[in-house]
C-alpha cells in the first residue's frame, strides 16, 4: 500500500512540474516557444486550447499530489 502511494506521489509530482512548466505565463517562456508554432499553423484559438488543457492537468496533478502526500502520512 505504501508503495502503491509512493508511486502515485511521483508520478503526479512529475505531470505537476511537466503542466507547470508547459503553461504560457506573461513572458510566455518555454509553452510559448513550444505553443508559439501551433498558434501560427492552427489560428490562436488553438493556443488558448493548449493552456485550457495545461491548467486542467495542473489543478488534477496537484490534487492528486496533495492527496497521495496526506495518504502516506497517515499511514505511516
Amino acid at each position: 500500500m505504501n508503495l502503491l502511494f509512493t508511486i502515485i506521489l511521483v508520478i503526479s509530482s512529475l505531470g505537476l512540474i511537466f503542466s507547470v512548466l508547459m503553461q504560457s505565463g506573461k513572458s510566455a517562456g518555454l509553452s510559448g516557444s513550444i505553443g508559439g508554432g501551433a498558434e501560427q499553423l492552427f489560428g490562436k484559438q488553438k493556443g488558448r486550447g493548449y493552456d485550457k488543457i495545461f491548467d486542467r492537468a495542473t489543478k488534477i496533478s496537484a490534487i492528486t499530489f496533495i492527496l497521495s502526500a496526506l495518504i502516506l502520512v497517515a499511514i505511516q
